[in-house]
């Protein structure tokens, strides 16, 4: 970072802390998601932002050692309580926050003392993958579904029926109030619903640059978990809030484009794919038990990966099928040059959203770069296969445990090769580490210990 960037950076704060304060905002949190899937934070006075963008707060680099638990692990890579590095709030999204009165947001990079992007940054990396995707001429549009548990005080769920009006009736002040908080922060609301489990609800949002999705995946849910507090309610993205209970998803929806146009619809390809997306979509498919170490990073997220419960836990593809980890969305006919897309169902929301956009682009290039083809599509609950008729699809079963996501990731040497060492390694030094911390507790205290955490 140059003095002549710090210079604008300084100018552009100091007008955005003029802004801010005609809106009575005093405070400006800046965040990062670990490699825990944890959003951290640091707080700075709106009287301080200039100099922050310009120079930005302090960190320690300890935090890439951090497990959801807190506990930070030893890596190959690790500083221990030595080193330093600097966050810089990035002042393009930076958001007024509409459930939190006097406060903004703004997600930050981080920097080394030396003014140097920290090769462990995630939203950086992120910025990488979009920009090689956009050096072979194409573009994504990416969006996070949240899944998530209210509960009272108590932390029961609240009640009502899956997808019942009677628990949407009896929390519609808190949907209400949540719907117009996202809205005033320019998060575009789809939908919102009840969802299958218990208290559970679900919010879709609208598909973005991949940087700007996952940025919103942050916003969104800090703003789902202040909201809910305001109502005296709790709020768990868990992917398993109790054994035997549906779990908390967070899919991705992917489309790719060029020239303006959708490739996921109006191609020569099965249900309407161009040949660009099938390899940009198979890229993804052929990499998904490594890229489970990325996107279901936890040992509980292995609790909900399970048959029948519309997780995809099995290595197939199909169009609307639920039951597959990447299934092709085509949407209304009429509407499908714009709402085609695929999704992918078998990551949960206690991975940090920047690795999971690095992850899902680096792939889907991968598989841009070598042609890569889907197999026949599955027209059916894969779990419902016999082993023969399994066998002969390629069914499978993905990675039933982090240990074997971890062995899947370390053996992908493009993903490793484009995470870069240092980040590819500390990410598997932490899954071992709460491999090590949780991986011998049983589902009932698995579950105990989870449920608040993300």
């Amino acid at each position: 970072m140059s003095q002549l960037d710090r210079v604008e950076l300084s100018r552009r704060g100091a007008e955005e802390a003029a802004r801010l304060g005609r809106s009575e905002v005093e405070v400006v949190a800046l965040t990062f998601v670990d490699n825990s899937g944890i959003s951290r934070v640091k707080a700075v006075p709106v009287s301080r932002l200039a100099e922050v963008a310009a120079w930005g707060v302090g960190a320690s680099n300890s935090f890439d050692f951090f497990l959801c638990t807190d506990t930070i692990t030893s890596g190959a890579y690790s500083l221990g309580p030595v080193g330093d590095l600097r966050l810089h709030p990035d002042l393009d999204a930076l958001t007024v926050l509409a459930a939190q009165p006097g406060w903004a947001w703004a997600p930050a990079l981080r920097y080394d003392q030396e003014g140097e992007p920290h090769p462990q940054d995630s939203r950086a990396l992120a910025a990488t993958a979009v920009a090689k995707l956009a050096g072979r001429g194409y573009s994504a549009r990416m969006a996070f579904e949240l899944e998530w548990v209210v509960a009272g005080p108590s932390g029961a769920p609240v009640a009502g029926p899956a997808y019942g009006y009677s628990r949407l009736a009896e929390q519609s002040a808190y949907v209400r109030d949540l719907v117009s908080a996202l809205d005033s922060q320019r998060v575009g609301v789809e939908q919102v619903h009840p969802e299958y489990a218990a208290g559970q609800f679900e919010v879709s949002v609208s598909a973005d640059d991949p940087v700007r999705a996952a940025d919103v995946a942050v916003l969104a849910r800090e703003t789902i978990r202040a909201v809910g507090t305001s109502h005296g309610l709790k709020t768990s993205f868990t992917p398993k809030f109790e054994p035997g209970g549906v779990g908390n998803g967070g899919h991705v929806h992917c489309s790719l484009w060029a020239g303006g146009r959708n490739l996921c619809a109006g191609g020569d390809g099965v249900f309407g794919l161009s040949e660009s997306a099938e390899s940009f979509a198979a890229g993804i498919f052929w990499r998904l038990p490594a890229l489970l170490a990325v996107g279901a990073p936890s040992v509980v997220s292995y609790l909900r990966l399970e048959p029948h419960h519309w997780a995809g836990v099995f290595t197939a593809w199909g169009l609307e099928n639920r039951e597959t980890p990447l299934r092709l969305v085509r949407g209304p006919a009429g509407k499908r040059d714009t709402a085609a897309n695929f999704e992918v169902k078998c990551f949960d929301l206690t991975a940090n959203p920047y690795l999971v956009v690095a992850g899902l682009l680096f792939a889907g290039i991968a598989g841009l770069d070598s042609a890569a083809r889907l197999p026949e599509p599955v027209e059916v609950d894969p779990g419902t296969l016999s082993a023969g008729d399994a066998a002969a699809a390629g069914v499978a079963r993905l990675p039933r445990s982090l240990e074997e996501a971890v062995a899947a990731f370390v053996a992908d040497d493009v993903l490793k090769t484009a995470f870069g060492a240092e980040l590819a390694t500390t990410l598997m030094d932490v899954r071992r580490g709460e491999i090590n911390e949780l991986g011998g507790l049983d589902a009932d205290s698995l579950c105990a210990v989870m449920r608040w955490l993300h």
